[in-house]
């Protein structure tokens, strides 16, 4: 199996009011690249979702009256604590993601960044003064807006970023004064647990993290129960919208897929955008919500373009996660594969031609290119979450612009020209949540407002944004004579 080196299976408990337990029923987390038994782990049940609760409830009355500075010093030890243990981090995430090491290595560098952020942040939540005399009958009068913490909060992560997107619920979380709860993906559970042993060694209160695999029916029950205030949710489409219908009264933020589109006008610098497609739609097996699915490439450049990019893919490496030269790993499961590869076949019965790619082995599938698709096929209007690319011509930049908007999500898009004017365009009538300009859609810096309209999701992560969401305002209005 390549350079992948025997690991002892590890167990955990969860954790949960400061302690970890080992009861309930087992679970295992299974290696996707060679299936072997990574962790065995205890699955949290029914009561112990009630006593989450009410510890996270109890422990709000702490949380909420902590400083500032008491809230950054926490966020700073597991800075301290994740960067003492980055190497551990990056092999367990390589390890139960299959995420290449070179890869997991730079999750681990963002989690970092992530929590280092939040910690700034914690010490930035401003409120406002407001002049309040603007009749004669208010005059004396003014009022002050403060964001005190919201409440307790239930967060669910996916497989994809099994520690970055972890941090962006917690580190948030932790500098707006709020306990959470978190139900981790249960592909990719024991980053989470590491990351709950680093928390431990900090001043966070007990009861105000838990980290608990749970089934979906007991995850059901905080999705539903008032007393959590806000639900957080990265993952699928389909899952997030049925959850936010079954949420109640809390507050719900929905971060869900994507089938992000790129546009190459004819004035690029071709070689660099094929190199970042190449980079955008191939990186994790294209297993990220803001992978490079659709290219758009004006005609007259659009073979040019097409011959670079397959060169470009032609070069990636399948393999062995922990091989450092791994570009392509398997996909998270092999039923995930079948699902690709069922994608590919069913475009190329339809009329698609494939550039290069387009064959399976186990669970991972070759880095694949299409061109001669149709809108109407599902490797064009849904999330493949997979190493496939499309790639086709158009004629006029609005033609472009009306292909990318020809989806039911709209996370984020990229447009690589010099031309101002098609800049501004593409700003004012793509549907997306953000436009990278000069780069693909697979951008991301961890404080920037992120997220998606239509079936991408429902507000932004970005940690000055998050905790826009877990705290409230209040107004305090002075009428003094």
């Amino acid at each position: 199996m390549g350079h992948t080196t025997a690991t002892p299976t590890r167990s955990f408990g969860f954790f949960l009011n400061g302690e970890w337990h080992v009861r309930g029923r087992e679970a295992v987390v299974i290696s996707p690249y060679d299936h072997r038994i990574l962790a065995v782990l205890s699955e949290a049940g029914r009561n112990d979702v009630e006593a989450a609760i009410e510890s996270a409830v109890s422990a709000f009355a702490v949380t909420r009256r902590m400083s500032s500075q008491q809230r950054a010093s926490v966020l700073l030890k597991i800075v301290e604590g994740i960067t003492a243990r980055r190497e551990e981090f990056a092999r367990t995430i390589c390890q139960e993601a299959a995420k290449p090491i070179k890869t997991a290595r730079i999750e681990v560098d963002r989690a970092i960044n992530t929590f280092q952020i939040a910690a700034e942040e914690s010490t930035r939540i401003y409120g406002e003064y407001l002049p309040l005399d603007t009749l004669e009958s208010t005059a004396g009068r003014w009022g002050l807006v403060r964001r005190f913490p919201l409440g307790p909060v239930f967060a669910i992560t996916p497989f994809n970023f099994p520690l970055n997107l972890v941090a962006h619920k917690v580190a948030p979380a932790i500098a707006a004064g709020c306990p959470i709860i978190l139900k981790p993906a249960p592909q990719t559970p024991i980053s989470s647990l590491l990351l709950a042993e680093v928390v431990q060694e900090t001043e966070w209160p007990q009861g105000a993290l838990a980290v608990m695999p749970l089934s979906n029916d007991d995850a059901a029950v905080l999705v539903a129960d008032d007393r959590i205030k806000l639900l957080t949710f990265t993952g699928s489409a389909a899952v997030g919208w049925q959850l936010k219908s079954q949420a109640g009264k809390k507050r719900v933020t929905l971060e869900l897929g994507g089938n992000a589109a790129v546009i190459v006008h004819s004035d690029a610098d071709l070689t660099y955008a094929a190199h970042r497609c190449v980079a955008g739609g191939f990186s994790y097996a294209g297993q990220t919500c803001i992978s490079v699915q659709r290219v758009l490439v004006h005609r007259p450049v659009f073979d040019q373009f097409s011959d670079l990019l397959v060169q470009g893919v032609r070069k990636l490496k399948v393999g062995d996660p922990m091989d450092e030269r791994t570009d392509i790993p398997p996909l998270i499961r092999e039923q995930d594969a079948t699902r690709v590869m069922q994608w590919i076949e069913e475009a190329v019965q339809a009329g698609a031609r494939l550039l290069c790619g387009g064959k399976r082995h186990g669970s991972a599938v070759e880095p694949t290119v299409l061109t001669g698709t149709s809108p109407e096929m599902r490797v064009n209007y849904a999330e493949i979450f997979g190493p496939v690319v499309t790639v086709e011509p158009y004629d006029e930049f609005g033609e472009a612009i009306h292909q990318v908007n020809h989806s039911v999500y709209g996370l984020q898009a990229g447009v690589l020209t010099r031309d101002a004017v098609l800049i501004h365009t593409a700003f004012e009538e793509l549907e997306v949540g953000g436009l990278i300009v000069g780069d693909v859609p697979s951008f991301r810096v961890d404080q920037m407002p992120y997220g998606g309209v239509k079936d991408s999701g429902l507000g932004r992560e970005g940690l000055r944004y998050s905790i826009e969401d877990m705290t409230e305002r209040k107004l305090m209005v002075m009428a003094l004579r």
